[in-house]
């Protein structure tokens, strides 16, 4: 592994989401390699800090933005930290530029490897043209069904479109699926390589374990957002009531907009906000089944910290996480509140069985390392430097004629 100066640009570091974690991860592996980075992103104050091989760069978002959610935003007037994070970045002298999406980090990432001629690198975290397109149907909720659904496919494509050309900018390109990586190595016509990602097995384990009740406790964690999907998990407990099952209780962690609307509509349910930390992985371990109703995520962080907690997990057919499950074998696959329900029931009535999915969820996650995702992405980094006898490398010279 080559020790290449990395300057990391990241859409989300402080925050409570599967981006910040990654990034955090990020910054933690270099620190403990003594790897030369520079890392760049939001933070509480304008400031920069330097502790041995690591150089943190953090602006401060002011009030001109626009709020994705309660914790997650993009600077309208980002460019105004342009110079001070230029020079800074000059000091540092980074091999390549490596950035998280279109977000205003990203962005003054790709102008910056633009101007200072080195590689751009662009990993893909989230899937925005589907954020964006699930927030707009509920803003357009006051349509009608087909003329909602017009505008919001119409977006989706729109906002899907407008960020594959700004991938088109980078020299590399990394995705958390294998569908993803497919997709955007056609769509950019650039190298596209698969960066998943790791787990503390040590933090979430089911040695956090300890239940005294009886009931069937039925997890989620994550953002509470309508990208998320999780007023489906009023329509389970509904099929659960449905078919006679009372011995059940939902444990919903996180924080979002649509706490509010769980809590008065989930008859039986804990809403207890974020958890962190020991607290956290005590709720998944306590857990016996865990629900995703996303179809939008890239890869599903939360899946994988309930599976390494010993909780097999149910998921959607869409997005990154239907990865992770092996059908009948650590969890399973739904396409509708019905069969998440069905799965719920068959588990709740065969112990057995449950107990052998507990062991295979955990099983799983043991092959996911933080350290031999990170090992794996700075390998990738050598396409970024082609031999002497090659061209020269992309420098992104088409990033100001790309309108975004």
């Amino acid at each position: 592994m080559i020790p290449r100066r990395v300057a990391f640009f990241t859409d989300s570091f402080h925050e409570v989401n599967g981006v910040a974690l990654t990034s955090r991860e990020f910054v933690a592996f270099a620190r403990r390699r003594a790897l030369p980075m520079f890392s760049a992103h939001a933070g509480p104050v304008d400031r920069t800090l330097q502790e041995a091989s690591l150089t943190t760069f953090e602006f401060h978002r002011g009030p001109m933005r626009w709020n994705l959610e309660h914790d997650l935003a993009i600077d309208f007037l980002f460019l105004r930290h342009k110079n001070r994070l230029r020079a800074a970045l000059t000091e540092f002298h980074p091999d390549l530029i490596h950035i998280t999406g279109l977000s205003d980090a990203g962005i003054l990432g790709a102008m910056l490897a633009y101007e200072l001629h080195v590689p751009l690198v662009a990993s893909w975290h989230t899937n925005i043209h589907e954020f964006g397109a699930r927030r707009l149907g509920q803003f357009l909720g006051f349509l009608p069904g087909s003329m909602r659904s017009s505008a919001t496919n119409w977006f989706e494509h729109w906002a899907l479109d407008r960020t594959v050309r700004f991938y088109r900018l980078a020299k590399l390109i990394l995705a958390p699926n294998p569908g993803l990586v497919d997709t955007l190595r056609r769509r950019t016509g650039k190298p596209a390589f698969l960066m998943t990602r790791g787990i503390d097995t040590e933090l979430f384990s089911p040695a956090h374990r300890s239940r005294l009740d009886q009931d069937f406790i039925i997890g989620y964690v994550g953002r509470l957002s309508p990208e998320k999907n999780v007023r489906l998990l009023a329509d389970i407990e509904r099929c659960l009531i449905q078919a006679g099952m009372s011995n059940y209780r939902f444990l919903v962690v996180g924080e979002g907009s649509e706490r509010s609307w769980l809590k008065a509509n989930l008859r039986r349910a804990e809403v207890p906000g974020v958890k962190r930390g020991l607290e956290l992985a005590r709720a998944y371990a306590s857990m016996d089944a865990f629900v995703f109703p996303s179809a939008t995520d890239t890869f599903g962080n939360v899946v994988l910290e309930a599976m390494a907690s010993g909780v097999p997990a149910l998921v959607t057919h869409e997005g990154g996480p239907k990865y992770l499950v092996r059908p009948g074998v650590n969890g399973e696959l739904a396409a509708s509140a019905e069969e998440f329900a069905a799965r719920i029931l068959e588990w709740a009535r065969d112990p057995g069985r449950l107990a052998g999915m507990r062991a295979q969820a955990r099983e799983t996650a043991e092959l996911y390392s933080w350290d031999a995702v990170w090992e794996d992405v700075y390998r990738r980094y050598e396409v970024c430097f082609p031999r002497a006898d090659a061209a020269p490398p992309d420098t992104g010279q088409r990033f100001l004629s790309v309108a975004v």
